[in-house]
């Protein structure tokens, strides 16, 4: 995770508007593979204010993430 003095910089979003989805640029990202013991998971839409209810190996597949163990 980046410190927030540094994500504008960085992704080109502010605080809140950084979300894998709707993303220009394609960052690494690491989902905690405990997701999986739920059907669907609450994540940002790309869009401050929005969010979307999707099953985590969808939502995987979509922004070409990874899940891993992160705890």
């Amino acid at each position: 995770m980046l410190p927030v003095k540094e994500l504008l910089g960085v992704t080109g979003y502010i605080r809140g508007g950084c979300s894998p989805i709707g993303m220009k640029k394609r960052f690494p990202t690491f989902i905690d593979e405990t997701c999986q013991l739920y059907d669907k998971i609450a994540v940002s839409a790309g869009e401050r204010g929005h969010q979307i209810l999707i099953a985590p190996d969808k939502l995987v597949s979509f922004i070409h993430g990874v899940m891993v163990d992160l705890i």
